[in-house]
C-alpha cells in the first residue's frame, strides 16, 4: 500500500496544529494548507478517535494534541489516518491476503515478512516529534 493523501494531509494537519497556541479549527487548517475541508474533517476526526488529537467544542474550539509530540508514533498517525497499518506489499502473514493464496509456500515469503517487519518497526520508532 502506498501512503495517500489522508496520510500527508494528517502529517501536515499536526505540523499545523503543534505550532498553534490556542486550539485550531478545520476551515483554518484547510484555508492554510489548501486541502478540502470535508476530506480534512474525516482525516481530523479519525485522529481524535485514535487519541492523537484532542477535539474541543465551542466558540474557541478546535483540535490540540492530545499527547506529546514524541509519544505519537507516525504508524499511528498512518493507522489513524488510513483506516489500516501500513503494508509494503499485497502479501502479509495472513493467507487470506495473499494474492495468490500461498503464503505457507511463497519462496519470497520470508523475505517480504522480513521487510514488512523492519518497515513497521521503524515507523512506530519514528515519532512526529523527529519528524517535525
Amino acid at each position: 500500500m502506498l501512503l495517500t493523501r489522508a496520510s500527508e494531509y494528517a502529517l501536515l494537519s499536526l505540523d499545523v496544529i503543534r505550532k498553534s497556541d490556542i486550539p485550531i479549527g478545520t476551515e483554518q487548517i484547510a484555508t492554510r494548507l489548501c486541502i478540502p475541508k470535508s476530506f480534512l474533517a474525516k482525516i481530523l476526526q479519525s485522529l481524535a478517535k485514535q487519541g492523537i488529537l484532542e477535539s474541543r467544542k465551542g466558540a474557541h474550539g478546535g483540535f490540540i494534541l492530545a499527547r506529546d509530540v514524541h509519544e505519537i508514533s507516525v504508524n499511528d498517525i498512518i493507522f489513524a489516518a488510513e483506516g489500516k497499518s501500513p503494508m509494503v506489499f499485497d502479501c502479509t502473514s495472513y493467507a487470506n491476503t495473499c494474492p495468490n493464496g500461498t503464503i505457507g509456500t511463497c519462496t519470497i515469503s520470508p523475505f517480504l515478512l522480513n521487510f514488512q517487519s523492519k518497515i513497521d518497526g521503524f515507523l512506530n520508532g519514528l515519532m512526529l516529534g523527529d519528524i517535525l
